[in-house]
């Protein structure tokens, strides 16, 4: 499999952005200028390889979630008892299709009534405010619940994702500590 500098870079920049640093930040810490940072996140340069372990400490993930842009080079065994695996980054645009079906087809429109009356009802909450809240943590929140509630229902959800796959340390851990009752570790 060939190493895309452009998927690399967009991987560093995520990464780099999940993680509060600046560019100025992360070159500081690998005794670099922050234009060598900046190069690799425009995939112009990549990183030496003598860097990369002291990069992906910095952005606390490995090597091969920098290097293949957070997708798996092979696919991971699923165990039997889950039915499918889901990342974190499907279920936060599950969530955003719930807002765009209010955009596209209109608040007024059944189908967005019914979306979202049916989520309302099942979970005991008004998921139309929670779209329109511009606070991250609390969007982030509605992912949480996602993936909570798709392990429920048997998905696999790789504790790396998990991980990095999430803004909020908080929501982390709650995700990660629900994953474990289901076997995801």
């Amino acid at each position: 499999m060939r190493t895309d500098p452009l998927t690399v870079g967009r991987q560093i920049y995520i990464l780099r952005k999940m993680r509060g640093l600046t560019q100025t930040q992360l070159a500081d810490r690998l005794h670099l200028s922050f234009q060598a940072v900046s190069k690799w996140e425009r995939g112009e340069t990549m990183p030496d390889v003598g860097l990369l372990p002291e990069l992906a400490e910095s952005l606390e993930t490995s090597i091969d979630n920098i290097l293949t842009g957070g997708e798996r080079v092979m696919e991971q065994k699923v165990p039997a008892k889950y039915t499918r695996t889901v990342t974190i980054a499907q279920l936060r645009e599950g969530i955003l299709c719930f807002q765009r079906i209010g955009e596209l087809l209109g608040k007024d429109s059944f189908f967005y009534i019914g979306a979202i009356g049916g989520v309302n009802l099942k979970m005991n909450m008004e998921l139309d405010k929670y779209l329109e809240d511009e606070d991250p943590y609390r969007r982030e929140a509605m992912v949480a619940e996602a993936a909570s509630q798709a392990i429920m229902n048997g998905a696999w959800i790789d504790p790396e994702d998990i991980r990095t796959g999430f803004e909020h340390e908080h929501w982390v851990n709650i995700v990660s500590e629900f994953g474990k009752k289901y076997g995801i570790q």
